[in-house]
């Protein structure tokens, strides 16, 4: 969790276009129409033109769907995390299905695999209850013609296991990509689509930073993930969508490319795979 002390990092250098593919604005400390414009105006003030807010559990994919209709530039994406898919009954499926169908819910996420929480976590799902769940969350995007955003800690054999058995949509995201350049390459032969987070700015993630280098430029995208994972210089301080350009720069680095080229490419592509017109 970001440490509520430490001062919030300043607004940086607009980069425009920019869109987070990947936030949680309940978490960041918006509550109301009010509070998400608030947010959503300070990432405008960096770039940031659009957000898409992201569930993970029932009552926050409920206010995901209401906030994304508070206001234009946000949009949603609804499931159960998969340390909560235990919580997936019949009552949450009917509730998932009927919110995943809103026009404003741009994808089914985040779900997929954690092998880091089972067993340190309290009520924390085991790992067969999660494979069941990731099962069904990719079935629902197929049957709602969304992309399959994937949350993955430590699960990437199984993970990429599930998806083939399952037979994955036509759009799957890794959200938060964290892994090596070797999944890297198994997940870009599939045509999934690699999501970057402050992660790739931390000085020790060189072997991220390596395994960026190897996504063509229609299968990346780039996130917040906030209110976690700020990027360097302010890991542990408060993130927010206004810090994406912090994140995007320290990609762009990692790839070789302008800044500004990076921005327009992954929003583009945003564009294209949320259907944000």
């Amino acid at each position: 969790m970001p440490n509520t002390n430490r001062p919030a990092p300043p607004v940086p250098t607009p980069l425009a276009p920019l869109i987070d593919a990947h936030t949680h604005l309940d978490a960041c400390g918006a509550t109301d129409a009010a509070s998400t414009t608030a947010i959503v105006d300070r990432a405008a003030s960096a770039g940031v033109g659009h957000v898409v807010t992201v569930a993970d559990d029932l009552a926050a994919a409920q206010w995901a769907v209401e906030a994304a209709h508070w206001d234009p530039r946000v949009y949603a994406a609804v499931a159960l995390h998969p340390t909560r898919a235990n919580a997936l009954d019949d009552k949450a499926k009917a509730e998932l299905e009927h919110l995943a169908a809103d026009p404003r819910v741009v994808a089914v996420g985040e779900t997929g695999l954690d092998y880091y929480w089972p067993g340190k976590l309290d009520g924390c799902a085991d790992i067969e209850t999660q494979i069941e769940g990731f099962r069904w969350h990719i079935d629902l995007a197929k049957r709602v013609r969304k992309p399959l955003m994937i949350h993955n800690r430590e699960a990437d054999h199984d993970l990429l296991t599930v998806l083939l058995d399952e037979g994955a949509p036509d759009t799957v995201i890794f959200h938060c990509f964290s892994s090596d350049a070797t999944m890297a390459d198994a997940c870009v032969a599939q045509g999934y689509v690699l999501s970057f987070s402050g992660t790739v700015s931390f000085k020790n993630a060189h072997e991220l930073r390596e395994a960026a280098k190897l996504v063509p430029d229609d299968q990346i995208l780039v996130e917040t993930d906030a209110p976690y994972l700020t990027p360097h210089p302010y890991r542990g301080a408060p993130n927010e969508s206004y810090c994406l350009p912090y994140t995007v720069r320290a990609l762009a680095e990692a790839r070789e490319q302008d800044p500004r080229t990076l921005a327009e490419i992954t929003t583009a592509n945003a564009r294209r795979l949320y259907r944000i017109r």
